[in-house]
C-alpha cells in the first residue's frame, strides 16, 4: 500500500493543506465543492504508481486557510501555481473536478504553456452553462444562486451541516451509498470555523469577478491537451454536450462520459477515471 502523507505549505500568502504520494512526473488533483482533497482518496494510490501526486485543499476548504477574500478563479489558480513552484514541480499534469476544473481552466488561460496537460472532471465553463440555461437544469442548479446570496446560506446551513451536505449530495450521485462513505469527513471539514463561508465564497465570485475574467479571456484558447471525463448521470453529461461546451476554450478537446455514474466521478468510478487519466498521460 502506497503511503499518502499530509502536509501544510505556504503559497500565495496562505497555508494550503495537501496530500501527497508517489514519485515521478507531477500530477496535481483539484477538488470541488462541497468536498476536500479527501475526495481523491480512491485514485491517489493507483495514480502514484506513475506520478508524484499532489492533492491540495483549495483555499477556504478542508484544512487549508480560510481567508476573507480571494475566491475568484485567478487568485485560486495563483495559489496552485505557487504551490507547484514551492514544491519544485514543473510541467504539471493538472486534473480538476467541479470547481477544481474551473481553477485548472483559469491556470491554463492565464499562464499558457506552463502545464503538461489538463483533465477536467464533470464540469463545463460557467459562461457556457448560463448561455444554455434551462428551467430543467435550474432544478439541479439552485445552489448556484442560494450559495451566492450574502450571509444567508452561512447562517442557515450552520444549524445542520450534515443535513445540508446529505440533501445536496444525494441527488448528484448515481449510487448515493458513495456519499455515505465520505460524509463524516466532509461534515468535519465544513463544520470548521470559516469553512462554510469559504466554500460559498466561490459562488459569490462567480457572477462578478469570474465573469470579468472570462470577458478578459475572450479569444484565448488553452494550448495544452485537454481531456474531459464526466458522469452520464451527473449534472453535465445529461443536459449538455460537454465537449462542444469546451471547444471555445480547447478546440481539440477529447473526452468521454461514464454510464451509471453521477457528478463525483472520482468517488463513483475511480477505476475508470484512473484508466482515463493514465491513458491521456500517454498521449
Amino acid at each position: 500500500m502506497v503511503e499518502i502523507t499530509q502536509n501544510i505549505i505556504k503559497a500565495n500568502g496562505i497555508n494550503l493543506h495537501y496530500r501527497e504520494a508517489g514519485q515521478g512526473p507531477a500530477m496535481i488533483l483539484l477538488h470541488g465543492w462541497p468536498q476536500t482533497s479527501y475526495a481523491w482518496r480512491k485514485v491517489i494510490s493507483p495514480l502514484s504508481d506513475r506520478y508524484r501526486v499532489i492533492a491540495p485543499d483549495l483555499r477556504g476548504m478542508g484544512d487549508s486557510d480560510k481567508p476573507a477574500g480571494g475566491y475568484d478563479m485567478r487568485t485560486v489558480a495563483t495559489d496552485i501555481r505557487q504551490l507547484a513552484a514551492v514544491l519544485g514541480l514543473e510541467n504539471v499534469y493538472l486534473v480538476g473536478a467541479d470547481w477544481g476544473g474551473l481553477v485548472a481552466r483559469r491556470y491554463a488561460l492565464d499562464w499558457p504553456g506552463e502545464l503538461a496537460r489538463l483533465a477536467i472532471v464533470d464540469i463545463v465553463p460557467h459562461g457556457q452553462i448560463f448561455e444554455n440555461f434551462t428551467v430543467e437544469y435550474a432544478k439541479g442548479a439552485w445552489h448556484y444562486f442560494f450559495n451566492a446570496v450574502p450571509d444567508l446560506p452561512e447562517s442557515l446551513v450552520a444549524h445542520d451541516v450534515r443535513g445540508f451536505l446529505h440533501a445536496f449530495g444525494r441527488p448528484k450521485y448515481h449510487n448515493p451509498a458513495d456519499l455515505e462513505d465520505a460524509l463524516d469527513e466532509y461534515v468535519r471539514a465544513y463544520s470548521q470555523p470559516g469553512a462554510l463561508r469559504g466554500g460559498f465564497a466561490y459562488y459569490k465570485a462567480m457572477f462578478a469577478e469570474n465573469r470579468r475574467l472570462d470577458e478578459e479571456s475572450l479569444g484565448k484558447t488553452i494550448q495544452e491537451p485537454v481531456h474531459c471525463i464526466w458522469g452520464n448521470s451527473g449534472g453535465m453529461g445529461g443536459p449538455f454536450d460537454v465537449l462542444e461546451m469546451w471547444r471555445p476554450d480547447a478546440p481539440q478537446v477529447t473526452g468521454r462520459g461514464i454510464d451509471a455514474c453521477g457528478h463525483y466521478v472520482h468517488e463513483e468510478a475511480p477505476d475508470i477515471l484512473v484508466e482515463e487519466l493514465l491513458a491521456f498521460g500517454d498521449v
